[in-house]
């Protein structure tokens, strides 16, 4: 038996403000979304590179309000097309940490927050 990625599930209430924050400012793709049918929530799957996201309306498939560490490559270079993008409810700032990480976090429009991490190599 071997334990493999985690794939955590986000509470959301709104579909186009997850996509505007999810896809259009984060950069990741929608990969499939479910409804089981007219009028009720939507389930859906996004991801960039090997990062993949559960984004749900579902009320009980998880709280608002999580943190959720997302370690990354060139952190820097993710950081600047961020800013390049200028999005108005999230300007992350890069910054080093007491544990030799370089990290930024941002916070989606449902509280969830999500933290980019990446080790100093030195």
């Amino acid at each position: 038996m071997t334990l493999q990625n985690i794939v955590p599930v986000l509470r959301i209430f709104n579909v186009d403000k997850a996509t505007k924050f999810y896809i259009d400012f984060l950069g990741f793709k929608l990969d499939w979304q479910h409804r089981f049918g007219d009028n009720f929530p939507l389930y859906l799957q996004v991801a960039k590179d090997q990062c993949i996201l559960h984004l749900s309306e579902h009320h009980g498939d998880a709280s608002p309000g999580s943190s959720n560490r997302i370690h990354c490559t060139d952190i820097q270079q993710y950081h600047q097309m961020l800013h390049a993008k200028d999005y108005q409810f999230a300007k992350p700032e890069l910054s080093q940490t007491p544990w030799d990480t370089q990290e930024f976090q941002v916070t989606d429009p449902f509280f969830n927050r999500l933290i980019f991490w990446q080790d100093i190599k030195k």
